[in-house]
């Protein structure tokens, strides 16, 4: 049994950023875009006290919406910590807020029978080892103050890898670790060439954490980036394409369809961004996440808890409604993967065995066609969510086209306007 089968099965996970940049509120790469000293980002860590955070009601949330795992950001890049490390005293534990918090929502989602990841950056803007000036996205990279700072890159390793022995040891099973990021061509060549996963020493990374939870899986950017990746998986067990759905799905050099998951945004920030109101909807997120699968992939979704930390009211009702969604049409999305058929153009194909899934985006005009089907399909079709039955004809006006069976809709408006699925089994 592979390790990333229960990963190609579940196919729907929270994504969850969050950190001391939900104080500020302009997202997660404030520090850098901002330029913010490491000085000024400190009365960040003296105030932050989440009074409202319960990772029970998050688990619950994503339980509703139909979500099979989570991945919380344990370290973002601008290196506060949401565990109990050892190894620095930036960390949730030293703020007011006195709190373990990935410990929390450990116990929290498992308790709900969701499966557990965490996010890790190997980029940190606050270690003092970590090259600010020169470097391509340090907040400090243009100020010269920090041009003839020396640094241990070395230490800086040591210390990176060891943090996440910590996360790996002291939280018991962690079933996904997702790396972020790996980056190449800094100015500051002299001192530190970005060589992908040499750089990070990734080789020795992976066989330590196989060591310690050899079931865990990883996604590939240890060995490239979200804009630039390593589609031979030589690292990490899944393709991560951000903020966009491939459109072939993701493959290897040899064009072979590989696992992978979009990670999406339900605005234009990953962390929490009081200004950012431009949230999709339920049926973009539900037509989005059946795009993924349809490409044999899975789909992250984000959100970015405030400062208290709560979940707010419009991502959350964007959850429930495409919970009430899967919870009449979750068949067509778990275990499903790629049809044998292309794709039509009235919407959608699932497939799971000799079950093949329709998922109809567009009413359209008339029968609905199934090509080149006719005769290889089970004339028993039934509409998903309520298994009523869905004829399969052969109308007069379709004569001229002989290999196609046709789904027949009766209204002129499709029972479910983000997607209406129909079941349907092949001979």
């Amino acid at each position: 049994m592979k390790r990333t089968d229960w990963f190609v099965n579940d196919r729907f996970g929270m994504f969850i950023h969050w950190g001391l940049y939900a104080i500020p509120a302009r997202g997660e790469w404030v520090r850098s875009i901002e330029k913010i000293p490491v000085e000024d980002y400190q009365k960040y860590f003296d105030t932050f006290d989440p009074v409202n955070y319960d990772p029970k009601k998050w688990a619950k949330l994503a339980k509703k919406a139909g979500m099979k795992y989570a991945v919380l950001t344990a370290k973002h890049h601008d290196g506060f910590c949401l565990f109990d490390s050892k190894l620095t005293e930036y960390k949730s534990t030293n703020t007011p807020a006195k709190r373990d918090l990935v410990r929390e929502y450990v116990d929290a989602f498992r308790a709900e029978g969701i499966k557990v990841g965490l996010y890790f950056s190997i980029i940190d803007w606050h270690h003092p080892d970590y090259p600010a000036y020169g470097d391509a996205f340090h907040p400090m990279n243009q100020n010269e103050t920090f041009k003839d700072v020396k640094h241990n890159f070395d230490n800086y390793i040591e210390y990176m890898h060891g943090q996440v022995r910590e996360l790996l040891t002291n939280y018991g099973k962690i079933d996904i670790m997702w790396f972020d990021f790996a980056y190449t061509s800094p100015s500051r060549t002299d001192e530190l060439k970005y060589m992908r996963d040499e750089t990070w020493k990734s080789a020795e990374l992976i066989k330590m954490m196989r060591e310690i939870q050899p079931d865990i899986i990883t996604d590939d950017r240890l060995a490239g980036s979200a804009s630039d990746p390593e589609t031979d998986l030589k690292y990490g067990d899944f393709g991560s394409p951000e903020k966009i759905i491939p459109p072939t799905g993701v493959l290897n050099s040899k064009g072979e369809s590989i696992v992978w998951e979009a990670c999406i945004t339900l605005n234009e920030n990953w962390g929490y961004c009081s200004d950012d109101r431009n949230f999709i909807d339920s049926k973009t997120v539900i037509r989005s996440l059946i795009e993924c699968v349809s490409k044999n992939g899975n789909m992250l979704l984000n959100v970015g808890p405030n400062a208290k930390g709560e979940i707010g009211e419009d991502e959350t009702k964007i959850l429930e409604e495409v919970g009430e969604w899967m919870a009449k049409n979750g068949e067509s999305i778990y275990g499903c993967g790629l049809s044998d058929l292309p794709k039509p153009e009235w919407g959608r194909f699932t497939q799971k065995g000799k079950t093949l899934y329709a998922h109809i985006f567009d009413r359209g005009i008339g029968a609905i066609s199934l090509a080149n089907l006719n005769g290889k399909v089970d004339e028993n079709a039934r509409r998903l969510w309520d298994d009523s039955e869905i004829m399969l004809s052969r109308p007069w006006m379709t004569a001229a086209f002989p290999n196609d069976v046709f789904i027949e809709i009766k209204s002129n408006k499709l029972p479910d306007d983000a997607s209406t699925v129909v079941k349907i089994t092949l001979k």
